[in-house]
């Protein structure tokens, strides 16, 4: 697997992306990334997945009509392998491109995208402004109110549990326990940049 450093991984987000909160997002999709890496017995995987993580919008910020569509020029540009740029690209599958998710790390990024944006627009409603006490049910309930996080497609997450061969349950936990174990890693990296 082909891949390019963290830091220049980093600086090519940051070179596209200039808002906070798309930042943030890259970020937050990285680490659980490699918190899926480890759990599914992708150790050895673990950097190329948080790479993909963090990269998988890096065209969105400067060029939102293209997204998926720019960031293989972007990617090749910046020395990243075919491997890489199919695995980006295919989180869009559906809704921006016709590239599919293949691969088990590619299928997890597809389904934790848009998940980890509502986990943490339901983390951001708490008192604590955490996802470490947030539980299960909590979670499901904001899934279910389609007013909530309107902009965060409950048919691509739900699609997403279905390639990984899961109930859609497994996958709001297994994600909601991924961002918990994160969270003070995210926290660091956004405090750093």
């Amino acid at each position: 697997m082909t891949s390019i450093s963290r830091e220049a991984a980093l600086a090519l987000l940051k070179q596209y992306n200039k808002e906070p909160f798309l930042i943030r997002h890259a970020l937050t999709v990285e680490a659980v990334m490699g918190w899926f890496a480890k759990e599914l017995g992708e150790s050895e995987d673990e950097a190329f997945w948080k790479t993909v993580g963090l990269l998988h919008d890096v065209d969105y910020g400067s060029f939102p009509e293209e997204h998926c569509v720019k960031a293989p020029e972007l990617l090749r540009e910046a020395g990243c392998g075919e491997d890489l740029i199919h695995a980006v690209v295919s989180h869009g599958y559906g809704l921006c491109c016709d590239v599919a998710p293949e691969l088990p790390m590619e299928k997890v990024l597809f389904a934790v995208d848009e998940l980890t944006g509502l986990i943490w627009s339901a983390a951001l409603m708490r008192p604590s402004k955490s996802c470490k006490d947030m539980e299960l049910s909590s979670l499901k309930k904001k899934f279910k109110d389609k007013k909530f996080a309107a902009g965060v497609s409950r048919d691509v997450i739900r699609q997403g549990a279905e390639q990984l061969g899961w109930e859609l349950d497994t996958l709001l936990d297994r994600t909601l326990s991924a961002m918990r174990a994160c969270e003070d890693e995210i926290e660091a990296a956004c405090a750093a940049l």
